[in-house]
């Protein structure tokens, strides 16, 4: 009995240093984004001062907006390719170089952001100009970032297909429905789940890039990470902390967001088979 309780003991321990170990550093960043003090970690009193000096930075705005940008057209470029080569590796039968394209579209995933900035930057600055790409900017950082991103999507995605039932594609093709028609009618909705995961964690990996976008950013161009980064240098500001904050809701508002449209989804889906279920019997 001792023995029960120790053990249980132990593991509520573990669990709530665990939590700690991943969430107190964000809880402090918001506890101190509300301090008055110039000195990002001496607290010297309650104050949103800085929240108001972060939206009268318009540098830091403008990199904002630069970042959100591009993390959308990155996502749902990334969502739609890897999507497709989803599709690729789990519908089509085996066909010549079925490996490498997997090896190759997998490939992201364990290479260093270093060598894939330095290999994007090579490739635009060789032959964007005759493809009419700039080699520095706005989409050359997109194009870079769908490189990185478009293999996790395509995991993603991989996963919830290799999973779904193709009973029901097959029962859909057999009442007359062609392959495009099923896609749209019966396997997009049940991946829809896996979309968005996709597309959220392709979002965030867009936003926060460092390594990549300093290889192909312009002076134009400049994302809300670097401009980040170089400003740490001098020292952490407290507009930092209100503006990590303030992306930290964000971020957290579109998850629940997507949760609640997943869930929501999923219960209507669970309702059309129970009273198809009962229609049948």
């Amino acid at each position: 009995m001792n023995d029960t309780v120790g053990m249980r003991m132990l593991r509520w321990a573990v669990l709530v240093l665990g939590f700690a170990f991943l969430y107190l550093p964000i809880v402090l960043l918001v506890v101190y984004s509300f301090n008055s003090s110039r000195l990002a970690m001496v607290w010297a009193g309650f104050s949103v001062k800085w929240y108001g000096e972060l939206m009268r930075d318009r540098q830091m705005l403008d990199a904002a907006w630069v970042s959100l940008r591009i993390a959308f057209w990155t996502a749902t470029a990334a969502t739609v390719i890897g999507t497709l080569g989803a599709m690729v590796m789990t519908r089509f039968r085996r066909f010549p170089g079925k490996t490498l394209f997997g090896a190759l579209v997998t490939a992201p995933l364990v290479m260093p952001e270093v060598i894939i900035g330095l290999s994007i930057l090579l490739m635009l600055v060789s032959v964007g100009g005759a493809l009419g790409l700039p080699s520095k900017g706005m989409v050359a950082i997109w194009i870079a970032h769908v490189t990185l991103t478009v293999s996790f999507v395509t995991v993603v995605v991989s996963s919830r297909l290799q999973e779904l039932d193709r009973s029901l594609e097959e029962a859909a093709m057999d009442l007359g429905a062609n392959r495009l028609k099923v896609f749209f009618l019966i396997t997009l909705p049940i991946i829809a789940p896996a979309l968005v995961s996709g597309w959220l964690l392709a979002f965030t990996l867009s936003l926060d890039d460092v390594v990549i976008a300093s290889f192909v950013s312009g002076p134009e161009s400049t994302t809300l990470p670097i401009k980040i980064f170089s400003s740490v240098r001098l020292g952490v500001s407290p507009k930092i902390n209100a503006l990590a904050t303030l992306l930290m809701m964000a971020v957290s508002l579109a998850a629940v967001i997507g949760w609640w449209l997943m869930y929501r989804e999923d219960k209507r889906r669970q309702r059309d088979m129970q009273l198809a279920l009962q229609d049948n019997s």
